[in-house]
């Protein structure tokens, strides 16, 4: 049974590794695991431990804190991801996300929220 912290946790350092457009075959070579490792991880199939997380967020980038971001108090332990954040972000999620987010005019970055929200409710 995976627990709900362990699939957040990896959930997030999936987002962040996608965002830094990095595979997680260079990912599992940076920790000295392999690929399937680094799937495990993401999917909280496997815990990872307080040093690993420690190594995960010196090559993402990222704080230590930023892969707990989200997870409430109480969460129990559960076979099905956490409900109210959703799947997980597909590549092309945090591609678009990225480029959106290199946009400087936040009123074309509005425009585009909008374009893809009315996309998203007719389809």
């Amino acid at each position: 049974m995976y627990h709900v912290a362990d699939v957040h946790i990896g959930k997030r350092v999936r987002e962040r590794r996608l965002a830094l457009g990095m595979s997680q075959i260079v990912l599992g070579e940076e920790l000295g695991v392999s690929y399937q490792q680094v799937q495990k991880y993401e999917t909280g199939a496997n815990r990872i431990s307080g040093s690993r997380l420690w190594e995960i967020s010196l090559i993402l980038k990222a704080p230590v804190a930023s892969f707990f971001e989200g997870l409430q108090d109480g969460d129990a332990p559960t076979g099905d991801e956490d409900e109210e954040s959703g799947p997980p972000l597909g590549r092309s999620a945090l591609e678009l996300a990225r480029a959106v987010n290199a946009i400087h005019d936040d009123e074309v970055k509005t425009q585009i929220l909008r374009l893809a929200k009315a996309y998203a409710r007719a389809s």
